[in-house]
């Protein structure tokens, strides 16, 4: 198979995949407002099977915000937060190589950080009161929830099928 076609076959299986968890989240009343755990995020660990997951993550999260309806802020610098963990996350995958145990966890990371930072400046504008700190620590806790914990079983349920999956070579 051309290898630019698979790349934007997995990009967009994942961005869909990404909304549709996300929705799921919703569902649950998980993935919105001072702590929030969208099942979605743990799709972040799929940066260190293929680069795909760059551009797909990040436009599932794209998709999922403004479908969901998100105010503009949130879909613009939730979706960068987004960008920049998983771009992040890729520059860990070139560096550790094959490092799988400490891959696994290094990967979400950067996602965890750049959320953290990001979405408690934006709670303001949904009129959330609390201070940055306690929305740092809460979107934090969130997403370490979502990206680690989740993160590590989606990684690990992966890595054993991960050349039949993204087509890599073993």
């Amino acid at each position: 198979m051309n290898k630019k076609v698979l790349f934007i076959c997995q990009a967009a299986i994942i961005a869909a995949l990404y909304v549709v968890f996300g929705f799921v989240s919703g569902a649950l009343g998980l993935s919105s407002g001072a702590i929030q755990v969208r099942i979605s995020d743990a799709l972040c660990v799929l940066v260190a099977f293929t680069p795909a997951a760059i551009p797909g993550v990040t436009l599932g999260c794209l998709l999922y915000n403004f479908l969901s309806g998100c105010i503009l802020i949130d879909v613009c610098l939730g979706t960068l937060a987004t960008l920049i963990g998983c771009l992040l996350g890729w520059v860990i995958v070139k560096a550790l190589k094959e490092k799988i145990k400490v891959l696994a966890v290094a990967v979400p990371i950067p996602y965890v950080l750049a959320n953290a930072l990001i979405v408690p400046y934006v709670l303001t504008f949904y009129g959330v009161d609390s201070a940055y700190w306690i929305n740092f620590l809460t979107v934090g806790l969130g997403e370490v929830i979502a990206c680690v914990v989740l993160g590590l079983a989606l990684f690990y349920a992966v890595y054993p099928v991960r050349h039949r999956i993204f087509g890599t070579e073993k």
